[in-house]
């Protein structure tokens, strides 16, 4: 017995080991000498549970997948579709889904427990740059309301209620509505009601009658208006160009537990985000993959042509934006910034949301995983920038550099 009991362990240990080999074939043997060179192992957890919404800046989510790039670090991406950002919140802190295509204001607000239980949180990389826009309905065109100011004069001249619509209230699309509204002198709380809607939703709940406008991310801009019920006002991108917008997040736990699997993760949408970015052909082929029923389940031509920065506003104006949705733009996408994190707390504590100033650049170190994303970029040959900080100009003219954050967020004349 003793002899067959060594015999069977024997057997186990190299089953185990074929197993592991096999595991650890699939990594480029360029990467393991890069990124693990400092003594890292292979990925702790080899399927990895990423969410998403139904939006075109999921692409790199899905595409890390479908083009084969997450079996090259030794890991497969399972993207997972949800219904709403409070999905993808819940199921991402309970531990059911691994990381997610997230919005960035979402993560800061759980981290500072608002918009959710408070819960450590870990910004892996920044997924995309741009590519949303705030919609108004037809109904209001009809009254001659194009744009800020016009809608500002009618709703001082028509008295009635204005509801506006985001997509979760501390997240990026709730951020850029109010910071666009409050430019004309809209106090977004006072003088309008705000609800929350998720984004495939947004078109059908202007169609019938619920909303004079919403923020949100393509293609249900574009959707609103080949549907005719829509037209946009203004890109996000118009806003504050090159702006942070969704994240590769996860728990802070999961983050310290899973080190080589994140990034691992993070190395292979950062392949898949300079691909998407590489061609017009790569943007067509990624529109065509990502609008199936399974992701965002729309007509590709919705997707298309505002990834390829063909823009119509649906009221007569077409326009090439250089500065359409971005997610690779020689890396420079995709470095988690801590100016970009903290601007959100700044916003937070603008409206409200935060009672107290925080110690906006100790929060952001801590949620900013830097160094992980340095390691990845590295094994990627991404560029990495000069600072951790940059420098932005949105268009009221104000200067963001994260320098002063909490006289940056009491600087405003419309707030909370």
């Amino acid at each position: 017995m003793s002899a067959t009991s060594d015999t069977n362990s024997v057997r186990r240990k190299l089953i185990q080991g074929i197993g592991s080999a096999s595991i650890l074939s699939l990594i480029d043997p360029m990467v393991k000498a890069g990124a693990w060179a400092a003594g890292s192992d292979a990925p702790e957890k080899t399927d990895v549970k990423v969410s998403f919404i139904a939006l075109t800046d999921c692409s790199s989510v899905v595409m890390a997948n479908h083009l084969g790039l997450d079996k090259k670090y030794g890991v497969k991406i399972i993207p997972t579709k949800e219904a709403s950002w409070a999905a993808i919140r819940d199921k991402l802190v309970n531990g059911e889904n691994d990381m997610s295509h997230i919005l960035y204001g979402l993560v800061y607000g759980l981290q500072m427990g608002i918009g959710g239980q408070q819960k450590d949180m870990s910004v892996l990389m920044s997924i995309n740059n741009n590519g949303q826009a705030i919609s108004l309905s037809k109904a209001l065109y009809k009254k001659g309301v194009t744009d800020g100011a016009s809608l500002k004069a009618l709703m001082d001249k028509e008295k009635r209620d204005y509801t506006f619509a985001q997509t979760f209230p501390t997240g990026t699309h709730a951020m850029w509505l109010y910071y666009w509204l409050a430019n004309y002198g809209i106090n977004p709380f006072k003088d309008a009601k705000i609800t929350t809607v998720p984004p495939p939703q947004m078109v059908a709940n202007m169609r019938s009658g619920n909303m004079d406008g919403f923020c949100v991310g393509e293609p249900w801009n574009a959707r609103a208006i080949i549907d005719d019920v829509g037209f946009t006002a203004i890109t996000t991108q118009a806003i504050w160009q090159d702006h942070p917008e969704k994240v590769l997040g996860s728990t802070g736990d999961f983050a310290k537990r899973y080190p080589n699997t994140c990034r691992a993760v993070v190395s292979a949408m950062l392949e898949a985000s300079k691909y998407i970015d590489a061609s017009t052909s790569n943007k067509h082929k990624t529109a065509e993959v990502v609008s199936a029923p399974s992701f965002i389940n729309t007509d590709i031509n919705v997707i298309q042509d505002r990834m390829m920065g063909r823009y119509n506003n649906g009221i007569g104006k077409t326009w090439d934006d250089p500065h359409a949705m971005k997610f690779y733009n020689d890396g420079s996408v995709n470095f988690p910034y801590l100016s970009d994190g903290m601007w959100f707390m700044t916003q937070h504590k603008r409206w409200g949301l935060l009672k107290e100033h925080p110690d906006y650049l100790a929060v952001a170190k801590k949620v900013n995983n830097i160094a992980l994303y340095k390691e990845a970029a590295t094994a990627t040959k991404t560029p990495l920038p000069k600072s951790d900080m940059r420098t932005s100009k949105l268009f009221d003219g104000v200067v963001w550099n994260g320098s002063n954050p909490a006289a940056y967020a009491d600087s405003f004349k419309i707030k909370a």
